[in-house]
């Protein structure tokens, strides 16, 4: 069944499938599962190499045995608003934060990260997360301090004095323009070799190809960041198109 939980079978499934190097959304299509129930299910117990199928079975029953009834005002639990299920939120933010840690973020940065995504306000407070992640403040506080190192997250103090976590639109922007001044960078030490190691001999070459398409990809990244910026800034159902469409500054 693609709802409900998964059996102990499945997950033997599962470690087979990541045994015959099998993708994700291959083992979900063989399970009738969605691709993102097995991409969570595996991350969260020990990640492709680690993965066993009767620890993981095991690890979620005791997890279920602790996990108190949802409400409201409980622990761990934010007031939804606009009608939303407060149980479907959460499942999509562990989706997100599955993503955010197969792109090589942490998983401490990854839960702050999507907490602040699936805000209306994009921001939150330490003690909100602190709270909705159920994790001290010291961990709270090390995850913004290293997403605020690289410029995914912004820090200020509100009118109660409290520091006050953002995420902005225009960061993924900036994440992208990053990443391709990193590979530009890869590019640039690659050719560095090709003198190092000699014109024309065969590590040179393989050098050479090596930062021609780095720099290739990198330009490529750059320019459709900057090309599809106004997106990010663009209210749903508005052609991006459209000079209204951004408030952004130049």
């Amino acid at each position: 069944m693609p709802g409900g939980r998964l059996s102990q079978q499945e997950r033997r499934q599962i470690a087979l499938g990541l045994a015959d190097s099998l993708s994700y959304a291959e083992i979900a299509r063989r399970l009738d599962r969605p691709t993102s129930t097995v991409t969570r299910e595996v991350m969260r117990n020990g990640g492709p190499t680690a993965y066993r199928a009767d620890l993981a079975h095991h690890a979620t029953e005791r997890r279920a045995h602790r996990r108190r009834p949802a409400s409201l005002g409980g622990p761990g639990v934010l007031p939804q608003s606009h009608g939303r299920d407060a149980e479907a939120v959460a499942e999509y933010e562990e989706t997100l934060t599955t993503v955010f840690m197969q792109s090589g973020t942490p998983r401490m940065m990854a839960r702050v990260l999507a907490c602040l995504c699936v805000s209306d306000a994009a921001s939150l407070t330490a003690s909100e997360l602190v709270r909705r992640l159920q994790v001290s403040p010291a961990s709270v506080s090390k995850a913004v301090a290293f997403l605020e190192e690289q410029g995914l997250v912004r820090r200020e103090r509100d009118e109660r004095r409290r520091e006050r976590y953002f995420v902005d639109d225009d960061v993924w922007y900036q994440s992208m323009m990053a990443s391709a001044r990193g590979t530009a960078q890869v590019a640039e030490t690659a050719r560095q070799g090709v003198a190092v190691l000699g014109p024309r001999t065969p590590a040179a070459n393989r050098l050479e190809n090596i930062a021609r398409f780095l720099d290739f990809v990198s330009e490529s990244i750059a320019r459709a960041a900057e090309q599809a910026r106004e997106v990010l800034h663009t209210r749903p159902g508005t052609p991006s198109g459209d000079g209204a469409a951004t408030d952004r500054p130049g």
